[in-house]
């Protein structure tokens, strides 16, 4: 039997990479699916093989940084589904840099995609939620919530307040069946990494420093999240709440 058969998903960032992989796995698992980024055409090109396979999936344009859109995403979802159980707040940007290197343009905008937007989305869920007498939230933090990176002064901010931000809701909605966790990954394959591996010197020089820096030895893929993600969202973690969980191949283990 599918593990979230019949539940309605949200998937932020769901175009590509973690979001997409959340997606390929939640259809495959008896979801349906709301894939929500900024670009319309990489979540149409997500969606393609998904509804090709059967699923039930619409893809919305969404800016999670602005109220109004934010509003309009979730609503689209509930016109097409009538319910929504699950949130993944994914999407996220990262700005490479200490404090005095952040310009104040990059830090309102890693703040208001990374955080701010994890918390409208999640404002914006929880009334239906609610109405489905419980769910999910998983906010996709990273374990540089947990502790520090040189030259991520702005991103190790945003992703320690999305932590935050998780155990908080977890206790205000507890009584409510509203389940709120997070997962925080290690460098994972994806185009967020390739973007933050590709303003170092030499790419592939940082990019082997960091597969070394991990016990297992590799770096994450999107599905390692996905199937954490699936956990989460499945009735199998129905104790679980503001839990922030290392997915690091061992990383935090030092």
């Amino acid at each position: 039997m599918a593990r979230i058969s019949g539940k309605a998903a949200l998937i932020t960032g769901g175009g590509t990479g973690i979001g997409r992989a959340c997606a390929e796995l939640f259809a495959r698992e008896g979801a349906r699916l709301a894939i929500v980024g900024r670009r319309k055409e990489v979540l149409d090109a997500a969606a393609a093989p998904i509804a090709a396979r059967g699923g039930e999936v619409i893809a919305i344009p969404c800016d999670v940084s602005d109220r109004a859109s934010v509003e309009a995403a979730i609503a689209a979802t509930i016109a097409r589904f009538g319910q929504l159980n699950v949130v993944v707040n994914n999407a996220g940007v990262v700005v490479v840099g200490t404090a005095e290197q952040t310009s104040d343009a990059d830090w309102n905008r890693i703040l208001a995609i990374n955080l701010t937007g994890t918390f409208l989305v999640s404002r914006a869920a929880l009334p239906e939620l609610r109405k489905a007498h419980g769910g999910s939230i998983i906010n996709i933090a990273s374990v540089l919530g947990l502790f520090a990176r040189k030259q991520r002064a702005a991103y190790t901010a945003s992703k320690g307040g999305v932590i935050g931000l998780t155990k908080a809701m977890a206790l205000d909605h507890a009584h409510e069946n509203i389940r709120v966790n997070c997962i925080c990954p290690a460098l994972v394959e994806s185009e967020l990494a390739r973007e933050s591996l590709s303003k170092a010197p030499d790419a592939q020089v940082e990019r082997a420093r960091r597969t070394a820096e991990i016990p297992m030895g590799r770096l994450g893929q999107p599905e390692d999240v996905a199937q954490l993600a699936l956990y989460l969202a499945s009735d199998e973690s129905s104790w679980m709440t503001g839990v922030a969980l290392p997915l690091d191949g061992g990383l935090t283990a030092y």
